[in-house]
């Protein structure tokens, strides 16, 4: 059942209506949203374009190697080069007997030292002396022999004058004579030559000097000659100067000259040098070792210096002009040659270059570089010329 409408009965109440203020303020809090978001759009894309360049020129640079470059030295205007030697008596010699016997005495043992024409040994010598008796007797009779016959030579000739004999006669007693006086001449040589020979009985010492070994002893056969080893009498070596012979390496044979100094050190003597000159070379480079034979002399008057023994030579010799030094890791070997790279204008170039004197960890270079070039150091073995790098001061 419918109920009647009453005139005195209200409508309901409208919602209320927000003020506009609240209404701005909302607005203005969409729109700063909207904004901040679009912000932080924009600027991590930004970011994102940024770090992708970065990261772009950093590949970049990455594909760009990076060398450790220096620079090379020059060479010392004046080196020491170091070779080992063998002292050698300045004259040394055995001595041997020259007559047959028996050794009758000897008056010099090893170390001692003698002077020139001093007696070393004596020799018996009974075959000789008995020798050189029956040549002195040949020697008498070829002479009566000669005198006989110039007596009938002359003889013959006085005859000869009054045709009292053959002129066939007188030829015959002449050419007898000169026989008879050839006979006395060859008997008479035969007489020097034992008498040199018995001379033989007294060993002298042929030069001042030390003796370095004695092989007889009082009784011992003698026999003359040297044909077989070990038969010398003597090794007499003279000390007051020797000789030190080295084997210089050919690439410092140029610079070897006479009357050049030379140091020697020994090991027994620490700290101490012998000064020497080099006197002399082979002037002809040995094929077997690539080396030149030179001859060092050192005074040695008080005998300090033993031959035989071991030493070190110390030549100074000048250097090439020009020539400057690198490391041995910045050699690069390849089928084209020695080469070394060079940086320049941010590109490596493989330069050629000539080796001089090698020094263990360093080397001369002779031509091909100077000391305003920057090498690079320990390069790659795919390095080629024309290559960009990035150089870099090597750290010391």
């Amino acid at each position: 059942m419918s109920v009647p409408d009453n005139p005195h009965h209200s409508a309901l109440p409208a919602p209320p209506r927000l003020p506009a203020v609240i209404w701005l303020v909302i607005l203005l809090i969409i729109l700063g949203a909207a904004g901040a978001i679009a912000y932080d759009v924009a600027t991590g894309i930004a970011t994102r374009k940024q770090t992708a360049g970065a990261m772009e020129r950093q590949a970049l640079e990455m594909a760009v190697p990076t060398v450790s470059v220096i620079h090379p030295k020059r060479g010392a205007p004046v080196e020491e080069v170091v070779l080992p030697g063998n002292a050698q008596a300045y004259v040394a010699t055995p001595v041997y007997a020259r007559t047959n016997g028996y050794l009758k005495n000897w008056y010099f043992d090893i170390g001692a030292h003698v002077k020139s024409g001093q007696l070393l040994a004596e020799i018996e010598t009974p075959e000789i002396d008995r020798q050189l008796d029956q040549a002195r007797a040949d020697l008498s009779t070829a002479r009566a022999n000669y005198d006989l016959a110039q007596t009938t030579a002359q003889r013959y000739q006085t005859l000869f004058k009054t045709d009292s004999v053959a002129k066939q006669d007188v030829d015959d007693k002449v050419g007898d004579m000169q026989a008879k006086k050839a006979m006395v001449d060859s008997a008479a040589f035969n007489v020097r030559r034992l008498e040199e020979t018995q001379g033989f009985q007294k060993v002298y010492a042929p030069f001042d000097g030390v003796i370095t070994a004695r092989n007889i002893d009082i009784g011992a056969l003698i026999d003359a000659g040297a044909n077989a080893p070990g038969r010398e009498l003597f090794d007499i070596a003279a000390t007051s100067k020797l000789r030190v012979y080295i084997n210089v390496p050919q690439i410092y044979s140029r610079d070897v000259r006479p009357d050049a100094s030379a140091d020697l050190t020994l090991a027994e003597f620490p700290g101490r040098r012998f000064a020497g000159r080099i006197v002399r070379s082979a002037d002809a480079i040995d094929p077997a070792s690539r080396t030149l034979l030179t001859e060092v002399d050192v005074e040695n008057p008080t005998g300090e210096l033993l031959p035989g023994a071991f030493l070190s030579v110390h030549l100074k010799l000048a250097s090439r002009q020009g020539t400057v030094i690198v490391p041995v890791n910045s050699l690069i070997f390849r089928s084209e040659g020695m080469q070394i790279a060079v940086v320049r204008d941010n590109r490596a170039n493989l330069v050629p270059v000539t080796i001089g004197r090698d020094y263990g960890t360093e080397v001369e270079i002779v031509s091909g570089l100077n000391v305003q070039d920057e090498i690079i150091e320990n390069p790659s073995d795919s390095l080629v010329s024309g290559a960009e790098v990035q150089p870099a001061k090597a750290s010391k």
